[in-house]
Formats: structure tokens, C-alpha cells, sequence
């Protein structure tokens, strides 16, 4: 775990990070990314940080790839690249920077080291797990396979390594339907996520069969609340994630991953909308469309909330945090990962 007194004291020896008005005028362009989630006097305090990492990052030739869970002043104020797993994931084969700095949690880190053994790959909390990914090991894997004999695995992305090695191709909640459609089977395992794999069972021809996994932010909503914040505003358009439970999915107006949400909120600018996610995701689109009310029920990822920037300052100062996968691990996770991107690709997903 990190010592954060250790921290701040040798970025203090090494950058001037005391709230500035003058450097938050300088960075108004970025401001203006999140004027409306970010108070004037965080910013203040925010951007002598931001104009560090930026100046960082082209000293080490890093680049920042951010899940859309991320907090405003990261997602705007330092990311290259934002987006949900499948997005980061493709965007980790692309990059052609030395380093990698994901913000995120662990196993996406993993996912872009997998992807990208010769690059260096740091995550700014080394303890950014995941209830999910944590819920599932290769001996489960193993489990269902001799309760399923022949059927192929599918492992969502948010999964360890070790996991993903023992699976035969990954999803996505963007493409979870398309992926399980496409195998030549016509029983699927899907893990470790239950709810994810119960919503694509209600979509897809196969039968879809399920380790109990389940994300502690998206699992807190329920069907209940929906109804009645539908009784009490009928005009909010209520969008949901597939990680929730089928109930509170069969209540939604539009059902779909973290870009998809943020897709339809752009293409259908509802008057009111509930993002019914990570409390975050709307923070971060609300700026880019002023003509909507967000209402935010705010069920927060207290992973996701381990990164930020002083810790990704201390990350690309240090070089340390780095993720390491095992060779033998991650040939094979990658051939799990690398089968969904191509897959995705082929499908036009």
C-alpha cells in the first residue's frame, strides 16, 4: 500500500503543487471540459497537478488510457485516450508509447500489459482491485468446465489474467451478446458476472450458464427504486448497465455498456436522464451536453476512486507500481483477449 506522507513529500521536493489560481486560468481550456461538476476553487487546487502529468508525460512518452469511471478532473484534465474495457483494451494495441499509465482498476492494467509485453505499464494504486474480477479464479473455471463439458468459456475482461488464460475468448459488456452468438456451441459459460450473463441470455439463441459473480456498485441498484423515481419524474429517461440485475435492466429505457450509455445520452439528448452506473459517468458527458439534467443516484467504485492525481503524478515520477504478468500467464490471456478484439472487429462491433 501506498505511503502517501512519503508520496507527498517527495512530490513536494520535486513539483510545486500548491493551489494555484494563475496556473488554473493558464489550463482554462481543460476547465472548461467540467465547469459544471468542478467548483472554481477544486480546480485551483487540481491543476498544478494536471500541468505536471501533462509536462510528465511527454518527458517519459506515457500515455494515460482512463476507464469513463474515472473522477472529472482525470477523465478531462490528463487522459489521452477515455473509454469502457473493450475501448481501452483496442486503444492498448495501438498505442505506440513507451508507457502505459492506466486508470482504471488492476485488471485493466493487466489487460493492457497482456496486450503490450514490452511496454511498461503502471496503474497509480497498485490496490485498485475489483469485486468481480476477485470473485472468480482459474480453479472455478475449471469447476464449470466439468460441470459443462465442451462448452467454451467467455470470460468478461474484468477478470484477472490468470483468468482470462484459462478461458477461450473474453467479452465485453458492448459486445457480451454478439461474442456468446458467434461461438459454435450452443452452451455458453459466461463468467464470473451473473447478471451480466442472465441480461445476454434474454437476448441470445444460446443457453447461457453462469459463474455468481456480481459488481458491488451495479448489484445496489434495484428495480424498486427505479419505479419509484419513475412515479415521482416519468420524464427522466432511465439508462441502465447490463452488470445490473435483470429486473432493474427490464425497468431501463436503454440497456447498454459505458459507451453505449454514453452513445445514446448524445444521440437521443433527453431532457432528464439517470444514468443508472457508476456515479462518475455522468460527471464526465455533463458538460459536453448542457441541454440535459442528470439525475445521479450515486452508487460509487471505491476501486476506481483509489486513482488519482497525486497518485498518477507519483506513478510517472517514480516509475513504480509497475504491472508485471507472467510470460506463461499472459500468452495465453492474450490469445483470450486479442480472439475478442478480433472477433469485435469482424463482427463491426
Amino acid at each position: 500500500m501506498l505511503d502517501l506522507t512519503t508520496v507527498r513529500a517527495e512530490l513536494g521536493a520535486q513539483y510545486d503543487l500548491t493551489p494555484s489560481q494563475e496556473t488554473a486560468d493558464r489550463l482554462g481550456d481543460l476547465y472548461s471540459r467540467m465547469d459544471r461538476v468542478v467548483p472554481p476553487s477544486d480546480w485551483a487546487i487540481y491543476a498544478p497537478y494536471v500541468e505536471a502529468i501533462n509536462r510528465l508525460k511527454v518527458e517519459k512518452n506515457a500515455v494515460i488510457l482512463a476507464h469513463n469511471y474515472m473522477t472529472p478532473e482525470i477523465y478531462h484534465g490528463v487522459s489521452d485516450f477515455v473509454g469502457d474495457s473493450l475501448q481501452l483494451a483496442i486503444k492498448a494495441t495501438e498505442v505506440e508509447h513507451d508507457v502505459i499509465v492506466q486508470c482504471g482498476v488492476h485488471f485493466m492494467a493487466e489487460t493492457s500489459k497482456v496486450l503490450n509485453p514490452a511496454k511498461t505499464v503502471l496503474i497509480p494504486d497498485m490496490s485498485a482491485g475489483c469485486s468481480l474480477a476477485e470473485s472468480i479464479t482459474a480453479e472455478g473455471i475449471a469447476e464449470m468446465r466439468a460441470k459443462y463439458p465442451g462448452a467454451p468459456v467467455v470470460s468478461y475482461v474484468n477478470t484477472t489474467a490468470e483468468v482470462k488464460a484459462a478461458s477461450d475468448i473474453c467479452c465485453t459488456s458492448s459486445n457480451a451478446v454478439q461474442i456468446v452468438d458467434a461461438l459454435d456451441a450452443d452452451t455458453v459459460i459466461m463468467t464470473p458476472d451473473q447478471y451480466l450473463a442472465q441480461n445476454v441470455a434474454n437476448l441470445s439463441k444460446k443457453k447461457v450458464v453462469f459463474w455468481k459473480g456480481s459488481c458491488i456498485v451495479h448489484e445496489l441498484y434495484t428495480a424498486e427504486d427505479l419505479r419509484a423515481y419513475r412515479e415521482y419524474d416519468p420524464e427522466t429517461k432511465i439508462i441502465a448497465h447490463p452488470e445490473c440485475t435483470p429486473e432493474v435492466v427490464a425497468e431501463a429505457d436503454f440497456t447498454g455498456s459505458t459507451s453505449g450509455i454514453v452513445d445514446w445520452v448524445h444521440q437521443h439528448k433527453p431532457k432528464k436522464a439517470m444514468l443508472v452506473t457508476e456515479c462518475s459517468m455522468a460527471s464526465n458527458i455533463s458538460d459536453e451536453l448542457p441541454e440535459v439534467e442528470f439525475a445521479k443516484p450515486c452508487n460509487m467504485c471505491p476501486y476506481m476512486k483509489k486513482i488519482t492525481l497525486e497518485k498518477i503524478l507519483w506513478s510517472l515520477h517514480t516509475g513504480q507500481e509497475e504491472v508485471i504478468v507472467p510470460d506463461a500467464v499472459a500468452g495465453k490471456a492474450r490469445q483470450a483477449v486479442q480472439r475478442m478484439i478480433d472477433l469485435s472487429r469482424e463482427l463491426g462491433i
